[in-house]
């Protein structure tokens, strides 16, 4: 699949949930009088709510007929390098649960204890009072772990990259992105107003060029990459890259969600 289909994944699964709904009505019962915070749609017209339903139908046939279509995988026993599915026992190459943590005995009693001491969830955003002695001491650990000076807690990583570009760049500024990033990244540079660069996968010779073209006509320029590709498991080339962004004065930001504890030294 294309880098495009990658980041239109996560589109098309929520097409496919809400058409569900639509199918059985759940998606505006209840809704016809007034809204609820954690409602997204409402019932509007009957003519708005009929031609929503034929566009996403339509939408999803294409996406059938694409190859492209996701459906949910029900695991009923904890991740693990086998898993139940459907009552049968199979192996799982996909997770990202590369050191095994989430099934961790050390791991499930710390949870356990933290469900003690601090309940189940924080019932608000983190600059309300969202956040807790385990949050701060979480961070500093993760922040020493990568030798940087702080570290900022996400619900996901997906979420991480979302926040990052926008809060980050202008319309002032240049980001220059490998042309197969995680779709968070591609997801989470289209909401900021940089000018943006993709190049080609790894070719060094690209980068420069696009570093070269921007140079005159940006503030900052950010040189974007994943650590480790996880679609393909290559090995971003960081020295040569991090030699470009000194010779083109250009920061680097590094996804490293697929490297982070197993690659390099730890």
């Amino acid at each position: 699949s294309t880098p495009r289909q990658k980041t239109t994944l996560r589109v098309f699964f929520i097409m496919a949930r809400l058409a569900s709904r639509f199918a059985s009505g759940s998606l505006f019962r209840g809704a016809t009088s007034r809204c609820f915070s954690c409602t997204s749609v409402c019932n509007g017209s009957e003519t708005a709510r009929n031609q929503l339903e034929d566009v996403l139908g339509r939408q999803l046939k294409d996406i059938e007929a694409a190859g492209t279509w996701k459906t949910e995988r029900v695991i009923t026993s904890r991740q693990a390098n086998t898993v139940r599915v459907s009552g049968k026992s199979v192996l799982n190459f996909c997770a990202n649960n590369y050191l095994g943590l989430s099934s961790h005995q050390n791991v499930i009693s710390a949870a356990q204890r933290a469900l003690d001491s601090h309940g189940a969830g924080v019932s608000s955003v983190r600059f309300i009072c969202g956040t807790q002695d385990i949050h701060m001491d979480l961070e500093a650990k993760i922040a020493k772990f990568h030798e940087r000076e702080a570290a900022i807690l996400y619900a996901s990583c997906f979420d991480a990259n979302a926040g990052l570009f926008e809060a980050m760049l202008t319309p002032e500024d240049a980001v220059l992105s490998d042309e197969l990033n995680h779709a968070s990244i591609i997801d989470g540079i289209r909401l900021c107003k940089a000018q943006k660069q993709r190049y080609t996968h790894m070719d060094m010779e690209d980068l420069e060029s696009k570093l070269a073209a921007v140079k005159s006509t940006s503030r900052m320029r950010l040189i974007v990459t994943d650590g480790v590709f996880s679609m393909d498991g290559d090995v971003a080339p960081l020295v040569k890259i991090v030699e470009l962004a000194k010779k083109y004065d250009a920061l680097v930001f590094i996804d490293e969600c697929h490297a982070t504890g197993f690659l390099g030294k730890t």
